[in-house]
Parts: C-alpha cells; structure tokens; sequence
C-alpha cells in the first residue's frame, strides 16, 4: 500500500504539523514515509504545501505528480492543486475558508467545516488536526491510536492542549464516517 498525500493552504493553517505527524506516525508504525515542505516567500500568510508519501515498501522518490488525496485547507488551494489529484483519488476541504466546490466527478469529495468544528472544541487551533482525522478515516493508512501517540510525543510539551487534539482527531473521523 502507497498513499501520496498533498496538503495545502496559508502559512500558520499548519499544514507542515499535518505531514510532519503523518511521516513520524509512519515510521513510528513501522511504514516508510516522506515529507517534502514547500514554503512561499512569507510564512505567516503565504502559501505553503507539503507532499508526504506513506508505504509499506520503500519509496522511491518523495515528490510526485499525481496524488491519492488532497488536503485543501483553502480555495487556492483547491483550485491549484486538485489537478494532481489522480481519478478515484480523494479530496478534503476546509469548508470553512472555501467556498469552492470540486468541479470533477472522478474524485471522492469531502467538505468539512474545520475551523468551525475546532471552534466548538474550544480552540481554533486544531483545524488543522480536524482535517487530518478526515484524512485517517478516508485513507486508512495510519489508525487514530497510532496518531494520537504521536501527538502526544511531537505536540506534548503543552499538555493542556492535548485533550482538544484528542478530540479533533475523533470530530474530524466521525464528521468523515
């Protein structure tokens, strides 16, 4: 199994948290993983993507020109990157900063209103950490155990937010369900 994943939106939406856990979730479950960031000229603001690459074999190279599944945190995003995704694969949008829609019908599509669901949880945050709980339950190639135990190494050092990742993982996988 190989899972090429894009994630994309403004700089601070923490897109680079999403693959960073990703590739450390990975490896940590024995999986071979990739991560390529890319960043704009700004950080705050600007465009930023990752590619990660997820498989039971070793990879041969981390960037690609298809993907599996897209991660859109915002329309820009949606609108420069769904071209690579590949047909069957599937599409995750921040519903609440795009309001574009997919215009293909040979992917699977997701609207999940992110920054809204992390705003009941408390902490508007972990948008972010919403959409990567889509992302385990659409792609299963990490379980949310396994997430979680990665979070709690890579993101522990503020222990009161822990609980509020907990619960976006599970918000993001049942809002997928």
């Amino acid at each position: 199994m190989e899972n090429k994943l894009l994630i994309a939106g403004f700089g601070g939406q923490g897109v680079m948290v999403i693959g960073q856990l990703l590739g450390y979730a990975a490896c940590s479950a024995g999986k071979q993983a990739t991560f390529l960031p890319t960043y704009g000229p700004e950080q705050r603001g600007g465009t930023a993507n990752c590619t990660v690459v997820i498989s039971d074999e070793e990879i041969g190279a981390p960037y690609t020109d298809s993907i599996d599944v897209l991660i859109a945190m915002n329309a820009p995003s949606l609108k420069k990157f769904l071209p690579k995704v590949k047909q069957g694969g599937v599409v995750l949008v921040n519903e609440s900063m795009c309001d574009e829609k997919i215009d293909r019908d040979d992917v699977e599509g997701y609207y999940i209103p992110a920054v809204d669901i992390a705003n009941e949880i408390g902490s508007q945050k972990v948008a972010n950490i919403v959409m990567l709980g889509a992302y385990l339950n659409k792609s299963g190639s990490l379980t949310e155990e396994q997430m979680m135990d990665t979070v709690k190494v890579k993101l522990g050092k503020r222990p009161e937010l822990l609980e509020y990742n907990r619960i976006a993982i599970r918000k993001g996988i049942e809002f997928t369900s």
